[in-house]
C-alpha cells in the first residue's frame, strides 16, 4: 500500500487533467507534462526499488526474529514447549541446566515430574499452576496453551511440522528458598495444647495417704520434664489440669514419638493400684491465637470421650489421633449419670414430642436403648416415637416381643419420612448408640430438630454429631442399655417398667458383652441386676439369641477358612449366600476365633447389600477400633467395624493387610 499510494495519486491527477482541458488548454498541456514525468518516476520506483525495499524489510525481521529468539534461548528463568501429548519438543538454556538437554528431549513432562497429571493439562484460553519438585527442588509450574504460528520464530523447534493443533508453554519459577523460608516461619508458630490426668482422683486413693503428695509430684515432674525437653512451656491450672504452649516444630518432634509422655506417666508406681492416664488435646493451624485454643479445646473433648489414654492432634484440615491403646477405667461413682438424668428429664419435660433413633441396620443394644428412652418419656407423660425404618431377622423377634407391652402404641415405632412429618420446632431427637450423624437411621431429623440428646458407649470420631445439647458419650459403659437402665434409675426417683421393656434393655447388654464375658465391669452387673427386679426373664432373652442352622453352618464355614496374618491376626471372609443377617454372623465369627490360642485380633468380612462389612474383635491387647478408624469406620477398642464401598472381599483384604503392616511398622499397633 506504501507503494501503490502515489501511482493511485498519479492517476487521479490524470482525470484532472481531462478536467483542465476543458478550462485552459495551454494549462492542460503543462499539466500532462508533469503527470507523465511523475507516472515515469514512480512506475521506475515500483520496480527498481520494491526488491530492495523488501530486502530491508526481511533483513530487519531476521534479525529483531534473532534477537527474539536469543532473548527466549539466554532467559534466566526455565522455560519449554510442549506438544500435545506432553512432549517437549524444544527449551532454553536454563531449563537444559535442571538436568540434560538428551535427557530431557522428547520425554513428556509427566515422567519429568510425576505430580503432575495429564488431565491437569490447560485448555484452550487456560493457564494452570502446579507445584512440583525436582532434584531436591521445589517449583512453581506455569502451563498455558498457544497456537504453533505463534511459534515460527522458534526455528531450532524440531519436528513442528507434524503438529497442526497447539503446543503448551511451560515455565518454572524457583520456589526453594520461599517454601523453605516459609515453613521456617511455619515451624515457629503457636500451638496451644491441654494435658488431663484421666484418673487423678481415683489414682490418689489407690495409695497410702502419706504418698499421695509424692504421686501427685511425680506426675508433675513427667509432665514438666517433657514439655521442657520439647523446648515448650508448661503451667499447671488445675490439679489435674495443664496448659501447654509449643511451636510447631516442637509438635512434630512429639508427633514422631508418638507422645512418649502417655507411657512414661504409666510407669509411675508408688505403691498404687491404678495406672496413671493422660489425655492431650492439641490446636494448631488456627487463624488467631484463640481459634488454637477453641481448636485444643475441642481436642481434648474429643480425647476424653474416646476414653482417654490418648493425644488427639486438631487442625482447620484434620485431625490426628495417639496411644488410645487402653481399656479406659470405668468410674465407680455415680455423680455423672445422676446429672446426665437429671439433663435429659429437664429437656424432655419441656418439649412436646420426642424421637429416639439409633443406627442404620439396628441391633438389640440400639433398639433396647431406644425402648428405654420412650420408657422414660412415657413416665414423664411425653410423646415418644422410636424411629425404625426397617428390621433386620435378627431384630425381628425382639420388636415383637417389645409390641407386646401395655403401652405399646401403633405411633410408637415410626419411619424416618414419618418422623420428618412430625418433627417441628419444639421436638427433640435423642440418638442412642452412636454418634455419627452420616449413619443414624434418619440424618434428615438432626437437622430438623433444634434440641439435641446423643447415648452412647462407642468412642467419639471426627465426624461426631454437632451441636448437642446433651452429649453423654461414656466409652467405659458395656452397651448403651447399661447406660440407659442407669439413666433410669435417677428419672423421677427411679422408674418401674414392665418386663417387656427390661427384657429389650437386658437382651442389649447381653449382645455387646457376649452374655457377660466382654466389656463387663460392676456397673454393667448392677445396671443387669436392676432389669432383672424390674423383671427381665433371662430364660426369654436367651431364647432369642437362639441361631438357625444356616447361620451356624456358613459360622463354622467362616472360622474353617480363617487365615492367620502376622501370627495374631485372624482374617477371614462369610458367605452373604442364603443368609438373612450376614453382618450378625460375620460379628460372631470373629469373636469365635478370639477363642484360638495366640489370636490377638480377629476380622471377618462379608458382602452384603453392595458393600464390603469388616467386623474387627479383640480381646485387649489390640486395639481394633483405630485399625477399623483407618479404614472409615470406627467403634470401641476390642469391638469395631468398617464399610467398604465398590471393592470385592479380596480386595478388602488386600486393603486390611498393608492398613496393619503399616500401622505395624509405625508403631500404632
Amino acid at each position: 500500500m506504501y507503494l501503490q499510494t502515489p501511482l493511485l495519486l498519479g492517476i487521479i491527477m490524470a482525470l484532472v487533467n481531462v478536467w483542465i482541458y476543458l478550462v485552459s488548454i495551454q494549462a492542460g498541456i503543462i499539466l500532462t507534462v508533469f503527470v507523465l514525468i511523475y507516472l515515469v518516476i514512480i512506475i521506475c520506483m515500483m520496480v527498481f526499488s520494491r526488491p530492495s525495499l523488501n530486502a530491508e524489510l526481511i533483513s530487519f525481521a531476521t534479525e529483531y526474529g534473532q534477537i527474539q529468539r536469543q532473548l527466549l534461548k539466554e532467559l534466566e528463568l526455565p522455560h519449554a514447549l510442549l506438544d500435545e501429548s506432553g512432549k517437549i519438543i524444544w527449551m532454553n538454556r536454563a531449563f537444559e541446566k535442571l538436568g540434560d538437554k538428551e535427557r530431557f528431549m522428547k520425554k513428556n513432562l509427566v515422567a519429568i515430574f510425576p505430580q503432575v497429571k495429564k488431565e491437569e493439562f490447560p485448555g484452550e484460553d487456560e493457564t494452570k499452576e502446579k507445584e512440583v519438585s525436582y532434584e531436591d527442588k521445589d517449583y512453581q509450574l506455569i502451563m498455558k496453551r498457544i497456537g504453533l504460528r505463534d511459534m515460527a520464530l522458534l526455528s531450532d523447534m524440531s519436528d513442528t511440522g507434524k503438529y497442526d493443533g497447539y503446543l503448551i508453554a511451560i515455565y518454572l519459577y524457583d520456589r526453594t528458598a520461599l517454601k523453605l523460608a516459609l515453613e521456617e516461619v511455619d515451624n515457629q508458630s503457636l500451638v496451644v495444647g491441654l494435658i488431663y490426668v484421666d484418673n487423678y482422683e481415683e489414682t490418689l486413693e489407690s495409695v497410702e495417704d502419706v504418698h499421695q503428695s509424692l504421686l501427685a509430684a511425680f506426675i508433675d515432674r513427667q509432665v514438666n520434664q517433657y514439655v521442657n525437653a520439647l523446648d515448650g512451656i508448661v503451667r499447671k491450672t488445675e490439679k489435674d489440669k495443664y496448659l501447654m504452649i509449643l511451636r510447631k516444630s516442637a509438635l512434630k518432634q512429639a508427633e514422631e514419638d508418638r507422645f512418649r509422655l502417655l507411657e512414661d506417666v504409666k510407669s509411675i508406681e508408688l505403691d498404687n493400684k491404678m495406672m496413671v492416664t493422660l489425655s492431650i488435646g492439641i490446636g494448631l493451624d488456627g487463624y488467631t491465637y484463640a481459634q488454637n485454643s477453641v481448636f485444643a479445646r475441642n481436642a481434648i473433648d474429643l480425647a476424653l470421650g474416646r476414653g482417654g489414654d490418648q493425644a488427639v492432634v486438631k487442625s482447620r484440615e484434620e485431625i490426628s489421633y495417639y496411644g488410645g491403646k487402653t481399656q479406659q477405667k470405668e468410674s465407680n461413682t455415680r455423680v455423672r449419670v445422676r446429672v446426665m438424668a437429671q439433663a435429659l428429664q429437664e429437656i424432655i419435660s419441656t418439649k412436646d414430642r420426642i424421637f429416639v433413633m439409633g443406627h442404620r441396620n439396628p441391633d438389640m443394644d440400639c433398639f433396647g436403648a431406644a425402648v428405654g428412652v420412650r420408657c422414660a418419656c412415657t413416665n414423664l407423660a411425653k410423646k415418644c416415637h422410636i424411629v425404625l425404618d426397617g428390621v433386620t431377622p435378627s431384630l425381628q423377634q425382639l420388636v415383637d416381643h417389645y409390641k407386646e407391652n401395655a403401652d405399646y402404641t401403633e405411633d410408637a415405632i415410626l419411619t424416618g419420612r414419618q418422623a420428618l412429618e412430625l418433627a417441628d420446632g419444639n421436638a427433640v431427637v435423642v440418638v442412642v448408640d452412636v454418634n455419627r450423624p452420616t449413619i443414624t437411621e434418619c440424618p434428615e431429623l438432626l437437622k430438623q430438630c433444634k434440641t439435641i440428646v446423643v447415648l452412647d458407649h462407642h468412642r467419639a470420631g471426627k465426624d461426631a454429631v454437632e451441636n448437642t445439647t446433651l452429649s453423654y458419650v461414656q466409652p467405659s459403659a458395656s452397651s448403651a442399655c447399661e447406660m440407659v437402665a442407669e439413666i433410669l434409675q435417677y428419672i423421677n426417683n427411679g422408674i418401674k417398667f414392665k418386663g417387656n421393656v427390661a427384657d429389650c434393655l437386658y437382651a442389649g447388654i447381653v449382645m455387646d458383652t457376649q452374655s457377660f464375658t466382654s466389656k463387663t465391669n460392676v456397673r454393667t452387673f448392677e445396671a443387669a441386676a436392676y432389669l432383672r427386679r424390674n423383671g427381665a426373664d433371662v430364660t426369654k432373652v436367651r431364647k432369642m439369641f437362639r441361631e438357625d442352622a444356616v447361620d451356624y453352618k456358613a459360622k463354622a464355614e467362616t472360622v474353617h477358612r480363617m487365615e492367620v496374618y502376622r501370627k495374631y491376626f485372624a482374617i477371614s471372609s462369610c458367605s452373604s449366600e442364603g443368609l438373612k443377617s450376614p453382618t450378625v454372623v460375620a460379628a460372631q465369627a470373629a469373636n469365635d476365633l478370639l477363642n484360638i490360642n495366640g489370636i490377638k485380633a480377629s476380622f471377618v468380612m462379608t458382602d452384603y447389600q453392595g458393600k464390603i462389612y469388616i467386623s474387627g474383635r479383640s480381646i485387649d491387647e489390640v486395639n481394633v477400633q483405630i485399625i477399623m478408624e483407618k479404614l472409615g469406620g470406627g467403634g470401641h477398642l476390642n469391638m469395631a467395624g468398617a464399610q467398604l464401598e465398590d471393592t470385592t472381599i479380596e480386595a478388602a483384604i488386600i486393603v486390611l493387610k498393608s492398613t496393619l503392616d503399616t500401622m505395624i511398622q509405625k508403631g500404632e499397633l
